[in-house]
């Protein structure tokens, strides 16, 4: 790999083979698998600030004597409200016992019993115990921890810390790396070259004012892709988690689902237990069902507490370290106390579209973890199926990668740089934060959705000189669109105005942002329905 040089414009980096641009689960097991040189764009230190590091419940796989994968597509299936790719389900169930035998060969160390056998848990709509652990309730930083040390140990492997990526460089219409610049200085352009070149960005919990996700997670990679014209599916459906933490942090804590798997009950500020009246497995419900019923106890004026003393109790530091560790600091007891809890942010089911080897629509871009849509989600995740995704396709695309990306050599001529960054002041973030929360969270109507999609317009406009809110915009844009044109409700995406699930929608949303301008200068979905129509 070649060193930075100076250009015309400014620096150039060769990445060399590939470029994974994100430090979390998927870009570190992605890099590990990838066969030639490999250089990481992070703009924090490696495995810190990444919502994989923050994942608590673990990775779901199939595993148990009375489990099969075919169950496990059933469930995923199931849990994204009928528009879950049925292939794709397939796949991720079938290949979770092969990339858990990864995991483990690169040191990661799974709660198993005395026999030696993996520890499997229960989390909501799982039909069986699956969920594969570390250390209890801290499975993303153990495994983290573990991927951090290996990509260190391994020489082929280049980490470029401090660094964040805005823009895709086009060479041919073709993607030939990105535009960098260094945190906290927007004035200094870096070019960086691939081959091949992967975004692994995380989600958008981020742009909403509640969220569990990492302030990185503000959906800078779908907005990149988005601006240069990437195909993008589902963006409408944004997962709340129903159990934040209620402490005023921000980002919130988590009580990971998997205390509700061992018997943790919701009940409000009167001690009334009220997810039996709300559906069949009552705590166990999927996570828009409990989230919504939460919100709605919150809107009448009730709190929400989670009451695990009875069903972990003094097991609390030892079985869920992070979460006793979270509630101690704020001066609660979980092991004798009730949880205040609040839906939030959580998880992105929408992103970038990806096929089954997590290439886009735009040549040499692949995208894997929660900036990608590859399907398997659909309307509604299920619980510890995205650390399971962010492995699974992060192995396609290094093995895609492997087999076919085209090795360019390091002399070529330099790229255009993009247009000015300039050096004004951006517009505030936090009023985007609050009108997404407002106007484009739990529950959405038309009314809120076009004032929302108003704003976003203006802070697009505001922001023309500052790509990082661009791209926030976009991808705000990209949601908010999606879900004005989708009049009805499904999963994570409810429509107070549209309640129910409507036939005509079982489907999949495919756009652009072009696309979602046009429908949003006509008013109507016809630009919509011709793009989903034809890709679906």
């Amino acid at each position: 790999m070649t060193a930075t040089r100076k250009t015309g414009f400014d620096n150039v980096v060769h990445a060399g083979d590939v470029l994974i641009v994100g430090a979390g689960l998927a870009g570190l097991f992605t890099a590990l698998k990838c066969e030639g040189p490999v250089t990481i764009l992070s703009p924090a230190p490696m495995g810190s600030g990444t919502s994989s590091t923050w994942a608590q419940g673990g990775i779901a796989a199939a595993l148990g004597a009375d489990d099969a994968p075919e169950l496990h597509a059933r469930d995923t299936e199931a849990a994204g409200a009928g528009i879950v790719d049925p292939q794709v389900a397939r796949l991720l169930a079938n290949d979770a016992a092969a990339r858990i035998a990864d995991l483990s060969g690169m040191g990661v160390r799974f709660d198993r019993d005395p026999a030696g056998n993996l520890v499997l848990g229960r989390e909501a709509a799982h039909g069986r115990n699956r969920i594969v652990r570390v250390t209890g309730d801290r499975a993303g930083a153990e495994i983290m921890a573990t991927l951090v040390k290996r990509v260190k140990e391994t020489p082929r492997i280049r980490v470029l810390e401090g660094l964040l990526a805005y823009e895709l460089a086009m060479e041919g219409g073709r993607v030939a790396g990105v535009y960098a610049h260094p945190v906290g200085d927007k004035a200094s352009t870096i070019l960086i070259r691939a081959g091949a070149t992967i975004l692994a960005m995380g989600g958008i919990g981020g742009l909403y004012e509640v969220t569990t996700n990492p302030p990185q997670a503000r959906g800078q990679g779908v907005g990149m892709a988005a601006r240069k014209g990437a195909i993008i599916a589902d963006p409408e459906f944004v997962q709340f988690h129903p159990t934040a933490i209620a402490v005023g942090r921000d980002p919130a804590p988590l009580a990971t689902e998997a205390l509700r798997g061992e018997g943790a009950i919701l009940v409000n500020d009167r001690g009334e237990r009220f997810m039996p009246g709300v559906h069949a497995d009552a705590e166990l419900a999927p996570r828009d069902v409990v989230a919504r019923a939460i919100f709605r106890q919150i809107r009448q004026g009730r709190r929400v507490f989670l009451d695990a003393s009875k069903a972990v109790g003094a097991r609390f530091p030892e079985a869920f370290p992070t979460v006793y560790a979270c509630c101690m600091a704020a001066g609660i007891d979980p092991s004798v106390s009730h949880i205040p809890v609040a839906p939030a942010a959580h998880y992105h089911m929408g992103g970038i579209s990806v096929d089954h080897n997590a290439r886009t629509s735009l040549p040499g871009l692949w995208a894997i973890g929660e900036c990608s849509s590859t399907g398997a989600h659909g309307a509604n995740r299920l619980a510890s199926n995205s650390l399971l995704e962010a492995i699974v396709f992060g192995a396609r695309a290094a093995a895609d990668i492997n087999a076919a990306v085209t090795r360019h050599p390091e002399a070529r001529a330099a790229i255009l740089p993009p247009e000015s960054l300039g050096d004004a002041t951006p517009p505030s973030l936090a009023p985007l934060r609050r009108i997404m929360t407002a106007n484009v969270g739990l529950e959405r109507n038309a009314e809120d959705l076009r004032r929302a999609l108003d704003f976003i317009l203006k802070l697009e406009n505001a922001a023309a000189h500052d790509p990082d809110l661009r791209n926030m915009a976009a991808t705000c844009l990209l949601v908010a669109g999606a879900a004005l044109l989708r009049t009805e409700s499904r999963g994570g995406h409810f429509r107070s105005d549209f309640p129910a699930a409507r036939p005509e929608w079982t489907h999949r949303t495919f756009l652009t942002l072009d696309e979602v301008r046009a429908s949003l200068s006509t008013r109507a979905g016809n630009a919509h329905s011709q793009a989903t129509a034809g890709r679906a």
